[in-house]
């Protein structure tokens, strides 16, 4: 006989996915062998951001699978982006607390049990992360750890401490929780940059409610407690996409820096900006002169700085064709 679900739900966990016939399996194999979860009422919520592959399929395979362990719910989501997943996600969850897991981002056994407590022991944290290690198809290029952070890799240590949102030091959403009630009082629901595109990556969508989260007071912590595994495969570390991957993390860096910016700071952050990196990038030319065709980690950081150096021309473009968008739907 089918189990009857409890009404309240202590976590929810948020799994948005594009086209992850194939990525799917893993992560709700790695969900039905969590531990210490006894006392925990939990379910899955996943966000199907346009598919074109067997998703579906695989989701109904799977919301059988899991009948009697806990309620497995599946959203569509038209609007393409992670950043409209997230907020759909969150929308539906029932949990009090919701933790984001990309599809490619394996948790450990006691990943989710690692997850609420820690929220039960730190109140003030409006969101909270942990280790992200890597699992390579391909051995990664010499000196990839210097960029690894960029892949939503991030190994800080065995202690839990403070990120830094006014440095825009802060963790991925790729194994992130956050309190609902907490997301759903000061994240907008219209998004300035709704993350990875078929094509396009400009990064920035997992900082921006993180921002919005810490300018209204909430603590952003780091779990050292919480393991999960980024699955890299080859063509993730191969230079055109590495490449396309700098610049698009360096593109968002102009409109984070406005998002709780005063007016009177706007213009002092385009200047900083344009000048700050140029200044970079000259300084990274004289100092690696020698040794930058050779090592990929230090063309990355010379395309991060060209991108972040174009991002007040790139957030300009943005507001335009968003303008134009405006003016069309108006007529």
């Amino acid at each position: 006989m089918t189990e009857v679900f409890p009404q309240n739900i202590d976590i929810t966990v948020a799994i948005p996915t594009y086209n992850g016939a194939t990525r799917l399996p893993k992560i709700l194999d790695s969900l039905l062998k969590q531990i210490n979860i006894e006392q925990i009422n939990w379910e899955i919520i996943i966000v199907n951001n346009n598919s074109s592959d067997t998703t579906s399929e695989v989701i109904h395979k799977y919301q059988k699978i899991y009948s009697e362990k806990c309620p497995l719910r599946c959203y569509t989501e038209k609007q393409q982006g992670a950043a409209f997943a997230r907020l759909l996600a969150v929308r539906k969850a029932k949990g009090s607390l919701v933790a984001f897991l990309d599809d490619d981002n394996l948790p450990a056994p006691d990943w989710l049990a690692a997850a609420y407590a820690f929220g039960i022991e730190y109140p003030q944290a409006g969101a909270w992360s942990g280790q992200i290690h890597g699992e390579f198809e391909v051995q990664p290029p010499e000196n990839f750890e210097k960029i690894q952070a960029f892949l939503a890799i991030r190994e800080h240590g065995n202690q839990p401490h403070l990120f830094e949102p006014d440095r825009l030091r802060l963790p991925p959403g790729a194994a992130m929780v956050v309190r609902k009630k907490v997301w759903s009082e000061n994240v907008p629901q219209q998004p300035k940059l709704s993350g990875k595109l078929p094509g396009v990556l400009v990064q920035g969508d997992d900082y921006e409610p993180l921002l919005y989260i810490h300018n209204a007071g909430w603590e952003i912590w780091y779990n050292p407690a919480m393991h999960t595994y980024h699955q890299i495969p080859h063509w993730r570390l191969e230079r055109d996409y590495l490449l396309r991957l700098a610049r698009g993390c360096g593109l968002c860096i102009f409109q984070l820096r406005l998002i709780n910016a005063s007016n009177w700071e706007k213009p002092i952050i385009f200047f900083k900006t344009i000048l700050g990196n140029l200044r970079r990038i000259f300084n990274h030319f004289i100092k690696y002169r020698n040794e930058i065709n050779q090592d990929i980690s230090l063309i990355f950081e010379i395309h991060f700085y060209i991108g972040s150096m174009l991002s007040p021309f790139h957030a300009f473009r943005c507001f335009l064709n968003n303008l134009k968008k405006t003016n069309y739907k108006n007529e």
